[in-house]
């Protein structure tokens, strides 16, 4: 599962570094339309899949979670290729909504590890995931780049991520088991609308999913700005503002890649609440400094410190998500858990512009440090008992 959570969100990612460039040849014009256009078309996927994530959660759990990894691999193969088939932005616009309704594919690989794998190592085994994804991320971009300069044609990058994407699907078909239980049919089951309502009165998975969202927030929202700052630092006659700027980006990945399975492994063991309190204080503590960094070598130092203590929060608050409800339950959990990560990745890059433009460069840090610090708060209401446990009986 972490080889095919690797694949695919290289699949994802692969169209990062042009996808303005592409939007040029389907007939955008003027720097402003592009900029505005590949803003639209990049938060369109997170919107809708914040929208839709609990929904393919909750059917995860009747007919099973390999079923929703098959079927969320197999959209992603489909879209990909429309992508690549688009003739305007708008098809294009519309390709990636769909795609973000029909997708679902983070949360199901969440949901399917996490009611599969012991108690004892969900943290670790949630840590890899996200281990995986990550370094499909950072991989993506690099190698839709190398393709689309070696082919000069990005439509066949497309079709290449939509190979990948079924590539992905075979594999999970013949290589992914899970033993899986069906509710039974005398059960009486609650509606969509009566699980959400339980989760929103839920003491501690509602706060919970604030610090998972407000966490991508305080991630994300430093990366529309980078270029600039670090140019600030390096002067704007430098040749190497773009490079730098990449490894200021990249280096919080490589950190988070080190950190994840580590701190996800050692959570299992002294708790996922305290690695929660202990990872928020370092980000806060690394990232609050980058307002006064005044050298290029320092601010990728700090960056770099940002990145191992991010490792230890999304598996650390997944697992402890997971563990609040049975197994029986995780998928609609999950899909929860995806639709705030969606939410955060979608308002972070947007506030992070609009505080740096009002405020300034050294106003965002402070303001993103700030809220990490606000997370910690939100932990520290969290029921000692719920974290303590791994389980809480219902409110």
């Amino acid at each position: 599962m972490v080889a095919i959570r690797i694949a695919m969100s290289m699949s994802f990612s692969i169209a990062t570094p042009f996808l303005p460039l592409y939007l040029i040849t389907l007939g955008e014009h003027g720097t402003a339309n592009v900029e505005v256009w590949s803003g639209v078309i990049s938060s369109s996927n997170f919107l809708t899949s914040a929208l839709i994530s609990p929904f393919w959660g909750g059917l995860s759990d009747r007919i099973g979670r390999k079923v929703m990894v098959v079927r969320s691999s197999i959209a992603a193969c489909v879209f990909l290729a429309g992508a690549g088939f688009s003739h305007n932005v708008w098809e294009l616009l519309a390709v990636q909504t769909l795609a973000g309704l029909f997708g679902g594919f983070s949360a199901a690989t969440m949901a399917l590890v996490g009611s599969q794998v012991p108690e004892d190592k969900l943290g670790f085994s949630l840590g890899w995931l996200a281990t995986g994804q990550l370094v499909g991320t950072l991989l993506g971009p690099l190698i839709g780049g190398a393709i689309a300069d070696r082919v000069h044609d990005y439509r066949i990058v497309y079709f290449c991520a939509s190979t990948a994407a079924l590539i992905v699907t075979l594999v999970a078909i013949s290589l992914v088991h899970e033993r899986f239980e069906p509710p039974e049919q005398n059960r009486v089951k609650p509606s969509f609308r009566e699980l959400t309502l339980e989760v929103l009165r839920h003491r501690t998975l509602l706060p919970l999913l604030g610090v998972i969202a407000l966490t991508q927030v305080s991630a994300l929202a430093p990366q529309p700005i980078i270029p600039l700052f670090v140019r600030s630092l390096l002067g704007a006659s430098s040749a190497f503002v773009a490079t730098a700027s990449g490894a200021a980006i990249a280096v919080l990945g490589i950190a988070d890649v080190i950190a994840s399975p580590l701190l996800g492994k050692r959570s299992d063991r002294i708790g996922y609440r305290r690695v929660l309190i202990i990872s928020l204080i370092g980000a806060a503590a690394f990232t609050l400094p980058q307002a006064f960094a005044r050298n290029y070598g320092v601010f990728l130092a700090l960056r770099f410190g940002v990145g191992l203590f991010l490792g230890g929060i999304l598996p650390a608050a997944n697992a402890l998500a997971g563990r609040l409800f049975p197994r029986e339950r995780r998928g609609h959990i999950f899909g929860l858990v995806s639709s705030a990560t969606f939410v955060g990745m979608f308002l972070g890059p947007l506030c992070g512009g609009l505080v740096s433009a009002r405020f300034g460069f050294a106003a965002l840090f402070i303001v993103v440090g700030t809220v990490m610090l606000v997370n910690v708060a939100l932990v520290i209401g969290l029921r000692e008992t719920a974290v303590g446990q791994g389980r809480v009986s219902a409110p």
